[in-house]
């Protein structure tokens, strides 16, 4: 047994019962479950070369699942292949301090959602300064919330052009290939606009303060809280420089549909413990291993279970959508890019293009289609 949904399968129903969990945690658990079982279905198919029949179950499709990831991860990368731009690329994180960890677990919709905002007006507003850049750029954030070892560390990962769309339009202008705005002036505009918008947030009651923070609720507390977080300098850092366009859309796809534990870093799971591998980048990086009771790690997962429908991965600047007809189309004209035929593909052979996996073939003979012939229901008595 060496899966998360094992782990889920073994500890989750004694951890649900001793817990008051809310609805978007217990759907992701009980997909994550079911996910590729009879719990949810599936259909049953027939070779029709060697007559061999096999059962194929639904897959959960909940964001949080390891197993439903590959697919959706290598699809995302194949639309996204059509916004390149033949230029260089930066990966940008931004941190938040741990002091803002216990606000955030209990208001994880309104930190997050300033948490893109103060990124976003900062590299938008700072590469429109003449001292920097004078350009409209754009980039691609995606939120993460964990650590290697499943602790709380909210950030965003950005992959920002190197260059922009002048002002007025008429040219795009290449960055150096350092990055060009100062890692300190980032970290410090960063920082001012997330504190903006969370005393926004204060001001407009539209923080919860459970038990263990109540204290914030306080107007003098919550201007202490907020002095502090102005006297620490936030983390933003920068990363060197992609080479190449192709190369940052599989550097992307490391980030965009990663969940907060993948089924290969556990090792072995048990009524006792779960023991899974993690990185320490404080201590060179070097490969540790990691036991925890079974209740203590479904815990750290579950802080990294996002609120429903909430999006994790945005577009900013001349790559956002509402530009895409406009300024992102000014810039495949300045680059002379000439448009890719579109593909006309069924779901099999896209499936094929993206994976390398042929789906509809029999594994048995290899030659043969496999059939529909039935069609198995899902059980309505799931629970973690």
């Amino acid at each position: 047994m060496n899966s998360l949904q094992d782990i889920i399968k073994l500890h989750g129903e004694s951890y649900t019962k001793s817990k008051k969990l809310p609805s978007n945690i217990l759907k992701a658990l009980y997909s994550i479950k079911d996910c590729r079982t009879a719990a949810l279905g599936g259909h049953v198919y027939e070779c029709d070369e060697c007559g061999d029949t096999m059962i194929s179950y639904n897959s959960c499709r909940n964001r949080h699942c390891p197993k439903c990831q590959t697919y959706a991860k290598e699809l995302w990368i194949y639309e996204r292949s059509k916004a390149l731009l033949p230029t260089h690329y930066f990966h940008i994180v931004f941190t938040i301090p741990e002091q803002l960890n216990s606000l955030t677990i209990f208001n994880q919709k309104e930190i997050y959602s300033i948490l893109f905002t103060s990124v976003s007006e900062t590299l938008l507003e700072l590469a429109k300064d003449k001292k920097y850049l004078s350009s409209n750029i754009g980039f691609t954030t995606i939120l993460h919330t964990w650590g290697q070892n499943l602790m709380f560390h909210p950030h965003i990962h950005c992959i920002v052009p190197g260059g922009g769309l002048s002002l007025d339009s008429t040219k795009w202008i290449r960055s150096k290939k350092k990055f060009f705005i100062p890692v300190k002036v980032l970290s410090r505009k960063f920082r001012g606009k997330f504190i903006y918008h969370l005393n926004e947030l204060y001001l407009k009651n539209k923080l919860k303060f459970p038990r263990n923070i109540s204290e914030l609720s306080s107007r003098n507390i919550f201007g202490s809280f907020k002095d502090d977080l102005y006297k620490k300098e936030w983390i933003v850092y920068s990363k060197a420089p992609f080479s190449s366009a192709e190369y940052v859309l599989q550097y992307l796809g490391r980030y965009t549909h990663r969940v907060a534990i993948s089924d290969n870093r556990i090792i072995k799971v048990d009524n006792e413990k779960v023991v899974f591998k993690w990185r320490d980048y404080k201590d060179k990086n070097k490969e540790k291993v990691m036991s925890l009771k079974p209740a203590e790690f479904i815990r750290r997962f579950t802080m990294h279970i996002l609120p429903d429908r909430f999006v994790k991965i945005r577009h900013y600047g001349i790559l956002a959508n509402r530009n895409k007809n406009l300024k992102f189309k000014r810039c495949i004209e300045i680059f002379r890019i000439k448009p890719k035929e579109v593909e006309i593909l069924s779901t099999a052979e896209l499936f094929f293009k993206l994976t390398g996996i042929r789906i509809g073939k029999c594994k048995n003979c290899e030659k043969g289609n496999l059939i529909k012939i039935g069609k198995i229901m899902p059980r309505s008595d799931s629970s973690p």
